[in-house]
């Protein structure tokens, strides 16, 4: 319940806003655009075009990567970063959950629900990945907002937001906490739910995800940059 209520507080306390017109990033890059600008844009950081095999190659987070960039309409609306070389099922354990923390201790994410704001994304050590993904079809997969660095705190709209629950964030923090003991179990986990879904849901087009692939018995981490505005959404149907 202590873990709970900190939660609570620190949604409550959040003090970042989450503009709907910004767009994803790729370092420093919006996720957008057509193809051929982002491939020269990329070419800037290091990376190199294989016109061939349309794949761009470089260094990415301290590894050697492969990127692959996908477009809607010749917009661009994705990034994928894949491992250029696999490993075994042990290492991507570590690597996997290695990135889970990173992105925790990144300021400029926020995890795209509950269970990522709990630690609960990491791949514990008797998960058996090979079995689950073969048999069970299990994705290991972990999901995050960007928040942008040009965000300006919505006042009006945080207040609003707090009102529902009759929760001022001029309350001390002693004082949030007692509220919300007040609350209860149950209804704190509905606040929290409800204050997350909120808070994430106008954040929602900048989503940066990544998951466990398998080729050949080789494990590989493919990062997905989103930029969900550019996605098809059945218009074409």
């Amino acid at each position: 319940m202590k873990k709970i209520l900190f939660l609570a507080v620190a949604l409550i306390f959040l003090t970042v806003s989450f503009a709907q017109n910004n767009v994803t990033q790729f370092l420093g890059i919006p996720v957008d655009g057509t193809k051929s600008a982002m491939i020269q844009q990329l070419k800037t950081k290091g990376f190199t075009y294989d016109a061939v095999n349309d794949v761009l190659k470089g260094e990415f987070n301290g590894r050697t990567s492969n990127l692959y960039i996908a477009t809607n309409k010749n917009k661009v609306y994705r990034i994928m970063v894949t491992d250029a070389v696999g490993t075994d099922e042990t290492n991507i354990k570590i690597r996997f959950n290695n990135l889970c923390r990173q992105f925790q201790k990144n300021g400029k994410y926020i995890p795209q629900n509950i269970s990522g704001m709990l630690g609960l994304y990491e791949i514990k050590e008797q998960d058996d990945i090979s079995y689950e993904m073969l048999v069970h079809n299990k994705r290991f997969q972990a999901g995050y907002y960007q928040i942008s660095k040009n965000d300006e705190i919505d006042t009006v709209a945080l207040l609003n937001l707090l009102g529902e629950y009759q929760i001022l964030p001029e309350l001390a923090e002693e004082e949030l906490y007692k509220k919300i003991e007040d609350i209860g179990d149950e209804e704190a986990m509905r606040l929290i739910f409800n204050l997350w879904d909120k808070l994430t849901s106008v954040m929602s087009n900048r989503s940066v995800w990544f998951a466990i692939s398998e080729i050949y018995g080789k494990y590989y981490i493919n990062i997905y940059y989103d930029n969900l505005l550019n996605m098809s959404n059945g218009e074409d149907l």
